[in-house]
């Protein structure tokens, strides 16, 4: 399944919906909205404009770490990092289908599959301009990552059409 990450710094303004739009009709299976410097207005505005576009599509929405945007826009989840899943005791049930952890290492993500997380964002896979300077872990990394827990693994970083496979 492939995720599509926003980020409307990376992309021209002009186009942030129309991209989205193309994506959800490419057939991705989710967006996670995740436009870190926005109000809660704006992104709950945002998040409204994005679930329009996704319509009766299988395509599920995520709302990165505001759940109250995420509940407002009955998103189907979650995206929540590592150390606010480990250190934050709050109870999503009910609130969202799915909660998905961020994870940089084995370890993380093996804790937070038995904390509860319903998948895990592992990255980076490849080298890319969001984490300059910073190794990415490949392929074996997501391998291992996927050997070593019981839920899904969506790996992110730097993913290409010349290195998707």
């Amino acid at each position: 399944m492939i995720y599509l990450i926003t980020n409307r710094h990376l992309i021209d303004e002009d186009r942030y919906y129309e991209v989205i739009k193309e994506s959800v009709q490419s057939g991705i299976g989710a967006i996670i909205l995740r436009e870190k410097d926005l109000t809660y207005d704006e992104l709950l505005s945002m998040a409204y404009k994005v679930k329009k576009i996704i319509g009766n599509s299988r395509v599920k929405l995520i709302i990165n770490q505001d759940i109250e945007v995420a509940r407002t826009v009955k998103a189907d989840g979650i995206q929540i990092s590592y150390d606010r899943f480990m250190n934050q005791d709050f109870d999503y049930s009910g609130l969202v289908e799915k909660i998905g952890v961020s994870v940089h290492s084995i370890e993380e993500g093996i804790q937070a599959s038995k904390k509860g997380a319903d998948y895990l964002l592992a990255s980076h896979v490849f080298q890319t301009e969001c984490k300059k300077g910073l190794e990415p872990r490949g392929v074996v990394f997501i391998q291992e990552m996927m050997r070593q827990v019981n839920v899904p693994v969506v790996g992110l970083g730097g993913i290409l059409p010349s290195n998707i496979r």
